[in-house]
């Protein structure tokens, strides 16, 4: 391998690492519960991955996602698009859902929800800069020094931050019960796809480190 097939090659490597970082970074875990008095028989085998949204797409996108990476853990995961029908404007029939779940032989769910979406704006004043008092020897220097501060204006920082419930519950209670609960945050997500993913790896392998899945 030459000098230059080798710069490339560490060049995308560099980009790739720089990437996984951003993405990483862009999700929070802000609170996390698992219920005390849960104690599981065994690990779960099937478990339904669910999302709510009145954004089909988004919805699919998403149960899609959290099911690949439930299944990366082992478990057989079920995208809710696969097995319930829920089209924009129908009425919510809780008899179909708990026939499906028990058609399916589900032992788990795990369901998210928006719960809202902050978009602040922050004013940036501009910047000051200092000099030694040497540089104001010459015009040049004089100019060159103060130029930067009375040209370099503030500016508007705007900020998202979308979050998100992720709960999980057990089938095997008459209704469903809670076993564990956490509260992402997910700052400036520019690609929707790419902040689905960094979520449902952060709140499936925070499930797998406490025990739940």
């Amino acid at each position: 391998m030459g000098p230059r097939v080798k710069r490339k090659v560490l060049a995308i490597a560099i980009l790739l690492t720089a990437a996984a970082l951003m993405f990483g970074r862009s999700s929070k875990l802000i609170t996390s519960w698992r219920n005390p008095s849960y104690a599981p028989a065994k690990k779960f085998h099937r478990v339904l991955a669910m999302g709510f949204s009145n954004k089909m797409e988004v919805r699919a996108d998403f149960e899609d996602a959290l099911a690949a990476e439930l299944a990366s853990k082992g478990l057989e995961a079920i995208a809710g698009n696969t097995i319930l029908l829920r089209p924009p404007g129908t009425k919510l029939d809780l008899t179909y859902l708990r026939e499906q779940i028990q058609a399916n032989q589900i032992e788990a769910v795990v369901v998210s929800r928006l719960v809202k979406v902050d978009n602040t704006v922050t004013y940036v004043p501009g910047t000051a800069y200092f000099m030694p008092y040497p540089y104001y020897n010459t015009f040049y220097g004089y100019y060159g020094t103060l130029y930067p501060v009375i040209y370099s204006p503030g500016y508007l920082e705007k900020e998202k931050k979308v979050r998100v419930e992720t709960n999980v519950y057990v089938t095997t209670a008459p209704d469903g019960q809670l076993i564990w609960t956490g509260t992402t945050d997910t700052f400036n997500p520019s690609n929707v796809h790419n902040a689905i993913k960094g979520l449902v790896n952060l709140v499936v392998t925070k499930m797998e480190k406490d025990g739940v899945l």
